[in-house]
């Protein structure tokens, strides 16, 4: 169990990145968030509340699938499947959202606020904020509200308000900005549930320990089911948070391999991808140093991905520091490929992943069949599909597909 002032982040740096870079009305907030996660992640009575949720809300552990039919028409690796699309809202993100719910009770706080892009994190939030009594508003795009309608009811329908932003490409990075806005005037009754391991000093270590469920469950899995750890592990990267959580209770196992899979949009031409690892530069983004995707002149640039969770222009810094030491590759995935996957998954196994996820199951797809047989293959397929149909359903209309 880690805690913000571990070794690993201490002073909030993973190597050069991460910090505090924020205005003086939010530090004393993040130190009470920083002090009050401490002494929780020392409180047997606090992960005690922890797994209970875990259990009986998000409905975890959830189940390790392994792809017999993909594996079979692929060849190579076996693959299998964390299966985070299962938990209770849909998505990895629930992990997170109850932990800093929790948080949010110890402080005392009556309110909780949110970004969301795919809507999965907002809904994760005013699923919490409704089982714990708390208030609850989420910002989002306005571009995110046309593409995720059904993500916005849900919010809806559990009592969350859902602000609009109108402001810069409407989509995800505006959200932050938005609900920034909102904690600097707020702290004293408010708490920031950031949904991805970016952000100020202790959000990336906090994010990263709650959804780090996800790769302790699947490394007893593995063990269960094969009787060793997989020879890769596959991951979409848009903040990070389903990366970190699968990766970091494995980091240290020399023999897996780790690849994470950012949006490559339409083209690899700035503006038209959110691949701020591979093709960024350092720079700060909400709270943070790390890598982000940056115009000549170093401002934020136009970021875009066929995915609402992933068109983000930075990204946490803990994978920033991961990139660095060699220990993750990064790649990139196509609007197009991610759209392939989503077919192909669909009808193989008969699991519609999330668009996020199925940057990640294109990857899979692509090194399968390089990889030996015997090998395995794990992938984090981080949500489910539904709330992206009526989108898939129209870009596939438009290419002429028949489905």
């Amino acid at each position: 169990m880690t805690t913000a002032s571990d070794n690993a982040t201490r002073a909030g740096y993973f190597g050069p990145y991460g910090g505090q870079y924020v205005p003086e009305t939010l530090m004393a907030a993040l130190e009470q968030l920083s002090a009050e996660y401490d002494k929780a992640m020392g409180d047997p009575g606090f992960r005690g509340d922890l797994d209970r949720c875990y259990r009986e809300i998000a409905g975890r552990p959830s189940e390790l699938y392994f792809c017999r039919r993909l594996t079979e028409a692929l060849g190579g690796a076996k693959i299998y499947l964390k299966r985070e699309d299962l938990n209770h809202t849909g998505a990895h993100k629930i992990n997170n959202t109850l932990g800093q719910a929790l948080l949010t009770l110890r402080m005392g706080k009556k309110r909780v606020i949110a970004e969301t892009g795919a809507g999965q994190h907002g809904v994760a939030t005013a699923m919490a904020a409704a089982v714990f009594g708390l208030d609850c508003d989420v910002y989002m795009g306005t571009e995110d509200i046309r593409r995720q309608s059904l993500n916005v009811f849900r919010m809806r329908l559990m009592g969350a308000r859902v602000i609009g932003v109108s402001s810069g490409q409407c989509t995800l990075k505006d959200a932050l900005n938005e609900a920034m806005r909102d904690w600097m005037g707020s702290v004293e009754h408010t708490h920031y549930i950031i949904g991805t391991v970016a952000g100020p000093h202790p959000f990336p270590a906090m994010v990263r320990e709650f959804q780090s469920c996800i790769g302790r469950e699947a490394r007893k899995q593995m063990l269960s089911a094969e009787g060793r750890l997989p020879d890769l592990i596959v991951a979409c990267v848009g903040g990070g948070s389903n990366a970190a959580g699968i990766f970091a209770p494995m980091i240290a196992d020399a023999s897996v391999r780790m690849i994470g899979v950012e949006a490559g949009g339409r083209s690899l031409n700035l503006g038209d991808h959110a691949a701020s690892l591979s093709l960024g530069r350092p720079g700060v983004l909400h709270g943070s140093l790390s890598y982000i995707l940056q115009d000549a002149d170093g401002q934020t640039a136009d970021v875009h991905s066929v995915s609402a969770g992933l068109d983000y222009p930075g990204v946490g810094p803990e994978l920033a520091y991961w990139k660095d030491i060699g220990r993750v590759g990064y790649t990139t995935c196509g609007d197009d490929e991610a759209i392939d996957a989503v077919v192909t998954l669909s009808r193989a196994e008969g699991i519609i992943p999330a668009l996020e996820s199925a940057h990640a199951v294109a990857e899979a797809i692509k090194q399968a069949p390089k990889m030996k047989k015997g090998q395995i293959l794990l992938v984090n397929l981080s949500g489910r599909g539904d709330k992206d149909c009526n989108e898939i359903a129209s870009i596939l209309e438009r290419k002429g597909v028949k489905i």
